[in-house]
C-alpha cells in the first residue's frame, strides 16, 4: 500500500514539474526524453527495493536507485513549487478579471516562458550537485588540521599529534584506488597515534573481506586503537537467529585484531613518555534516541583519577553532551564521528557553517568546547544511504596537542 502512495505522489509531482518543460519547448524528442527518464529512475528504485532483502540493509545498487532518485525529485520539487506559485498568481489574476467583468480573450493568464526557465535553472543546481556528489564528491577527501592547547597535558605529550578517522561503512564502497588514496593519505600524516571511532560496516563483518589488507596498512608509532559504533552491531540485519548476530559481531572484533587495531570495549589503555602518561579510553555505542547505549565510561576509566589526561572515543557525540562534557572525572578531549555531517550542506570557513543535521545534533562537525573540555565530530570517511556527499567532504581529522605555557 505505501509503495502505491509513493508511486501515486511521484506521478503527480512529475506530471506538474512537467508543465516547466512543455511551457519552454514543443519539442516531442525532449517531452518523450524527459518521461523516459522519470519512468527509468522510477522503475529502477522500485526494482531494486522490492528485491527480498534482509532488513535495513542497503545494497550499493539500491543506494544508487535511492540517489538518482533524490536527485531527480529534488530538481522536480524546485520546478513544483514555481508552477504552483505561478498557477496561484495566475487564479487570482483570473479571479480579478471574473469579478471586474473583463473582457479579457483569456481570462486566465498563459504560463510565463521566461519563469519557466528560472525555475529549470535554479533546479539543475541541486540536481547537478547531487550528481556530483555522487560521482566524485564522496571521495573528495580532506585534511583537516587542529591544534588545542590544554593546561594539564603532561609536558612529555606537547605537541603529540593524533589521527582521527571515523565512519568507514565499507560496505559502500565501490572505488578501491579511491580508498587506496585516502588511507595513504592518513599515514602520510605521520601522526603519533591513529583513532577509528566507530561503524567499520554498514552491517556484516563480511563487507571488510575486500577492504581488509588495505586497511591494515594504517600504522602509526604508538598504535591504531578503534570503537564500536551503532552500525557495526548488525542491528539492521533481520538474523535468522541471535547466535549468528553474535558470531558477525564477534567476527568483526576479530578482524580488527587481525589488522593490527587496538578495540576498546568499555576499557582504557595508558601510553607513557617517561615519567608522564596519557589514557586512551574507548566506550562502545552510546547514542540518544532509538540508537542502542552500551556506552559505559565509568566502568571503561575505571582507576583513573580526575587529574589524568584523557583522550575519550565515543562514536555518537550525544554521549559528550549526555555525560562526557562535564563528568567529575574530567575528559580533557572526545573524539566521535557518527553524524557524517548528513554527507550535505554548506561549509565556509569563517562564513557558514550549515547542515541540517545540526537540528538534530549539537556537536555534528567539527571542534566544539564546553567547560574546558574538548570534542572533534569527524564528518567521517565513508557514506551511506544516499552514495555521495556535497559540500560536506570525507574528513580525516588531524590534532596536535599542545599544553599551554
Amino acid at each position: 500500500m505505501r509503495w502505491a502512495i509513493f508511486i501515486v505522489i511521484y506521478v503527480v509531482l512529475d506530471i506538474y514539474a512537467f508543465q516547466a518543460i512543455k511551457t519552454i519547448t514543443k519539442s516531442s524528442w525532449v517531452h518523450y526524453f524527459y518521461l523516459a527518464i522519470s519512468l527509468l529512475v522510477l522503475g529502477n528504485f522500485l526494482y531494486q527495493f522490492l528485491q527480498p532483502g534482509q532488513g535495513r540493509v542497503l545494497s550499493i545498487a539500491k543506494s544508487y536507485a535511492f540517489g538518482f532518485l533524490l536527485s531527480l525529485l529534488s530538481a522536480k520539487l524546485i520546478l513544483v513549487l514555481f508552477m504552483f506559485g505561478e498557477d496561484l498568481v495566475r487564479l487570482v489574476i483570473g479571479g480579478i478579471r471574473k469579478v471586474s467583468g473583463s473582457q479579457a480573450e483569456k481570462m486566465i493568464p498563459s504560463r510565463r516562458g521566461f519563469l519557466s526557465k528560472i525555475a529549470l535553472g535554479i533546479a539543475a543546481i541541486p540536481f547537478a550537485s547531487l550528481l556530483y556528489g555522487m560521482y566524485k564528491g564522496k571521495y573528495n577527501y580532506r585534511v583537516l588540521k587542529y591544534e588545542l592547547t590544554f593546561d594539564d597535558l603532561p609536558e612529555a605529550f606537547d605537541g603529540y599529534q593524533i589521527t582521527q578517522i571515523s565512519d568507514i561503512h565499507s560496505g559502500s564502497f565501490d572505488n578501491h584506488k579511491e580508498i587506496e588514496y585516502a588511507v595513504n593519505l592518513a599515514n602520510e600524516q605521520q601522526s603519533d597515534v591513529i583513532f577509528f571511532t566507530g561503524d567499520l560496516v554498514n552491517n556484516l563483518a563480511s563487507e571488510m573481506k575486500d577492504w581488509k589488507s588495505l586497511f591494515s596498512t594504517l600504522k602509526a608509532k604508538d598504535g591504531v586503537f578503534s570503537i564500536l559504533g551503532n552500525h557495526d552491531y548488525g542491528d539492521y540485519v533481520d538474523w535468522s537467529s541471535a547466535k549468528a548476530k553474535a558470531e558477525n559481531l564477534q567476527r568483526l572484533k576479530n578482524l580488527q585484531q587481525e589488522m593490527g587495531w587496538e578495540l576498546l570495549l568499555n576499557e582504557h589503555r595508558i601510553l607513557k613518555r617517561g615519567e608522564d602518561q596519557l589514557a586512551i579510553v574507548g566506550v562502545e555505542n552510546w547514542g540518544a534516541g532509538g540508537f542502542v547505549k552500551h556506552g559505559d565510561a565509568d566502568k571503561a576509566s575505571e582507576g583513573l583519577l580526575a587529574e589524568d589526561f584523557k583522550i575519550m572515543l565515543s562514536h555518537d557525540p550525544s554521549y559528550w553532551q549526555e555525560k562526557l562534557k562535564n563528568d567529575p572525572k574530567k575528559y580533557q578531549l572526545t573524539l566521535s564521528g557518527h553524524t557524517h555531517g548528513m554527507q550535505f550542506g554548506i561549509e565556509i570557513p569563517g562564513w557558514i557553517k550549515w547542515s541540517p543535521v545540526k537540528y538534530r545534533y549539537k556537536n555534528w562537525a567539527g571542534i566544539y568546547e564546553e567547560f574546558g573540555n574538548y570534542i572533534n565530530v569527524n564528518r567521517g570517511f565513508g557514506y551511506i544511504g544516499y552514495p555521495g556527499r556535497v559540500g560536506i567532504w570525507p574528513e580525516i581529522s588531524v590534532i596536535k596537542l599542545r599544553k599551554r605555557a
